[in-house]
């Protein structure tokens, strides 16, 4: 009998995060405190979705698309609403949601047609950075939770402050905003790093292409 892969509980978990960041949208003008709950929740139920994908040996191509879009579309809708929110910040948040939507979506390409390339592909693993960002998941985790807490603070900071922390005389919501912003900064680096190297890998896989081709034509 065949498994049902739809049925896998990293796929459910990552059901569940669509519902709760489909709630999330709904309320970002109306209900920063349920919006925020239900886009933080989301985002934290990713770390769940991979572990337990690993624990059960569920993991699929489905599943990790499932999870990459998920990210993908929720902090896209996200930088939306701060672009409405901050209408004099649009080219920046517009400037945050290209750089990601085209560094990953080129990254995966090229990395899926790697197979018909050869060695001169560059592995962005030589990159010490960049090493350590696909090797350590505590590096992954908190790059990627600092860079949605930044936007979720931006986001959060519209509406209120929060709780002032009496002993630096800064709300909670801004010190956490400052403490990420350095994080989503380089989160932005590391996505121009992977818009660069796939660029590169898609263009000698082009130059080799075309030699094959003119080769053949010769013969």
């Amino acid at each position: 009998m065949a498994e049902n892969i739809f049925l896998f509980v990293p796929n459910l978990i990552g059901y569940g995060r669509i519902v709760l960041a489909l709630i999330s949208f709904y309320y970002m003008r109306t209900d920063y405190v349920t919006t925020t709950w239900c886009y933080l929740l989301s985002g934290l139920l990713d770390a769940f979705d991979g572990h337990a994908a690993r624990m059960l040996n569920q993991g699929t191509k489905f599943g990790a698309m499932l999870d990459q879009l998920t990210d993908r579309c929720a902090t896209m809708c996200l930088l939306v609403a701060l672009s409405v929110l901050y209408p004099d910040y649009m080219f920046w948040f517009q400037l945050s949601m290209s750089i990601d939507i085209a560094s990953h979506w080129l990254h995966l390409h090229s990395s899926s047609v790697k197979g018909i390339a050869n060695h001169k592909l560059i592995d962005m693993s030589g990159n010490p950075i960049l090493r350590i960002y696909y090797t350590s998941r505590p590096v992954l985790f908190t790059m990627c939770a600092g860079n949605e807490l930044f936007y979720s603070m931006l986001y959060l900071l519209y509406f209120t402050e929060g709780p002032l922390i009496p002993i630096v005389s800064v709300s909670i919501f801004r010190l956490i905003l400052l403490i990420s912003a350095p994080v989503a900064l380089a989160k932005t680096a590391i996505s121009l790093v992977h818009l660069v190297t796939a660029s590169r890998n898609m263009a000698i896989i082009d130059v080799n292409e075309r030699e094959q081709k003119a080769t053949s034509q010769k013969d």
